[in-house]
């Protein structure tokens, strides 16, 4: 495994089925009380550019229960808020602690951090990429089907982050990925050529297409995300008329897999992106993978720090 994970493309299908060994393991151990301090005496600062309930929450939990801590750092309790230099902030962090998690928007300015910190840098979120939910995501849909390998994944809406992350994780574990997104809203040509190319190599199926229907037929597993992430609110009404039939809907659900099930990354928009049934029929596996989010990255920061 890389020093740093910046995206998803940092893990080979290995490092990624490890995460998973190794969370299944954590979860395991958490749930029957046994203790795991792999990271005791370590500390991991988390730097907020971006507001956050889950990766605040599970990096702070899952460092407080692997024996070490975490420092919250805001870009107002920062120097950077003020115009530090990213890589002068990156040196001297790598004195003070042991690694670092960073939600911002830009994803050069992370792949800067990394490349002058001497310590493990860790994408919580950019506009581009969202690792961390996606090993949460295959963790789940691994517990809930018990197999990753040739599953169908069928990923409706903006081709945004979540869709980037995912179809390259998916495709890297021997998953089909469907992605269906409005003509003017998919992933960039960057994404879909690698896409393409992890396809081709690993002998799956990966589609892209305008038609939800399309990517959810026969489908094993179907995910969303907002319409309008965040840093694009003043684009919702726009976005809103684009995204009209990009719904996860009980229309769309008729033409999955009769056992498919529903994830979602959160915050969820009842009415927009999913209907609130939907939602709530399918409300177990996503607030697995909600909580799944601690025990994946607890594994990435005992592989990355310890």
């Amino acid at each position: 495994m890389e020093k740093d994970l910046l995206k998803m493309d940092d893990l080979s299908k290995e490092d990624i089925l490890d995460i998973l060994n190794l969370a299944d393991q954590l979860k395991y151990e958490q749930k029957h009380g046994i203790e795991h301090p792999h990271l005791k005496g370590k500390s991991l600062g988390m730097i907020f550019e971006k507001s956050s309930t889950r990766t605040r929450v599970s990096f702070e939990t899952g460092m407080y229960q692997l024996g070490g801590n975490a420092l919250f750092l805001s870009n107002r309790d920062l120097q950077i808020g003020r115009g530090e230099p990213i890589e002068d902030t990156a040196r001297v962090l790598s004195r003070f602690i042991q690694g670092i998690m960073i939600r911002t928007f830009s994803q050069e300015e992370i792949e800067k951090l990394a490349k002058y910190s001497s310590i493990p840098i860790i994408n919580g979120l950019t506009d581009d990429e969202h690792p961390c939910q996606v090993l949460a995501d295959l963790m789940t849909i691994r517990e809930n089907k018990n197999i990753l390998e040739g599953l169908k994944i069928a990923f409706i809406g903006d081709g945004n982050n979540m869709a980037n992350s995912l179809m390259i994780g998916c495709l890297k574990v021997g998953m089909n990925f469907s992605v269906a997104s409005p003509k003017d809203y998919t992933s960039s040509d960057k994404y879909l050529n690698r896409a393409r190319e992890i396809a081709e190599e690993e002998g799956v199926n990966f589609t892209v297409t305008t038609s939800p229907f399309e990517a959810a037929k026969d489908a094993d597993v179907l995910i969303t995300d907002v319409w309008a992430s965040m840093g694009q609110e003043e684009e919702h009404n726009l976005r809103a008329k684009a995204f009209e039939g990009f719904q996860i809907n009980k229309e769309l659900m008729a033409v999955a897999n009769k056992n498919a099930m529903v994830l979602h990354c959160l915050p969820a928009h009842r009415g927009e992106e999913i209907t609130a049934e939907v939602l709530e029929e399918h409300a177990d596996s996503i607030f697995d993978e909600s909580e799944n989010r601690l025990h994946a990255q607890k594994a990435v920061l005992v592989k990355l720090m310890k």
